[in-house]
């Protein structure tokens, strides 16, 4: 019997960006996944603060060559790989000249908003599907965590449904703690839905182009919710921890051992 896949795709992981505390949390997921039999792969964006010798990242030449479409423009997609600290699992992240080389995350250091976080949002979500799909290998979990994730869930049950590579994939969707008051831009969705065979109404739940509306079309569009932070929008919460035909995971404390987490993907895997 082959293993099940599982797929990390998040914007932050130890010991490579810790942002909030959910980051310690993803990698203890993926380490904990891998020590029980499933295959693991975890994605996550190259931004610059992220030491690429220290961490020992090298380029994929293999899986060289894609490009992702952002607002009408081609943007050529780096693959870089490095091997996660005391596991043998890889972590593979995107890069990008225009949207990742630079010394900041989301913020410049006088804590101004990038007036491309918005397209570097879409430029991640839809480069970490293409990235899967170049892989040629087929998830039977996705777990998304992150704002910046929160487009994929939609992307896969619509614009994606029908790529073999996903056609069996099960989504959960982490929801945490707000971290940004700023907007994604007031035409975030129609750059969202360019070239992604999407409809606006699809993307509605985005449409405020905030933090918590990230996380609101993640959730939306997800399989399975998790909350992942003991402070979280107090709407999300009335929207969310109730789901007909959802499982939701409540925040269980950072001291859980992640029990909940390994029994929802082998919940999910086995359907």
């Amino acid at each position: 019997m082959s293993k099940k896949r599982i797929l990390f795709i998040a914007n932050e992981m130890s010991p490579y960006l810790e942002m909030t505390e959910f980051a310690e949390i993803v990698n203890k997921l993926a380490i904990k996944s891998n020590d029980t039999g499933l295959e693991v792969r975890c994605i996550m964006p190259r931004f610059g603060v992220i030491n690429e010798r220290r961490h020992r990242l090298h380029e994929v030449v293999r899986l060289s060559g894609i490009n992702v479409s952002v607002d009408n423009e081609d943007h050529p997609l780096q693959i870089k790989v490095a091997s996660l600290p005391n596991a043998r699992l890889q972590v593979y992240f995107l890069d990008n000249e225009d949207f990742f080389k630079r010394k900041f995350v989301f913020h410049d250091e006088a804590e101004n908003w990038y007036d491309d976080n918005g397209l570097r949002t879409i430029f991640f979500c839809k480069g970490a599907l293409e990235t899967v799909r170049k892989f040629g290998w087929p998830p039977d979990i996705i777990h998304c965590s992150g704002w910046m994730t929160g487009l994929i869930p939609a992307y896969i049950k619509t614009a994606y449904k029908k790529e073999p590579v996903f056609s069996h994939s099960k989504v959960i969707y982490t929801i945490g703690q707000n971290t940004f008051k700023e907007k994604l831009g007031n035409d975030f969705v129609k750059m969202a839905m360019i070239n992604a065979n999407i409809k606006e109404k699809d993307l509605e739940a985005a449409k405020e182009a905030n933090n918590t509306a990230m996380f609101r079309v993640g959730a939306t569009y997800a399989d399975a919710i998790t909350f992942g932070a003991e402070k979280v929008d107090k709407k999300l919460v009335d929207d969310f921890s109730k789901v007909r035909g959802k499982k939701v995971i409540p925040f269980k404390g950072w001291d859980s051992d992640l029990t909940e987490y390994l029994e929802l993907y082998n919940d999910l895997a086995s359907k």
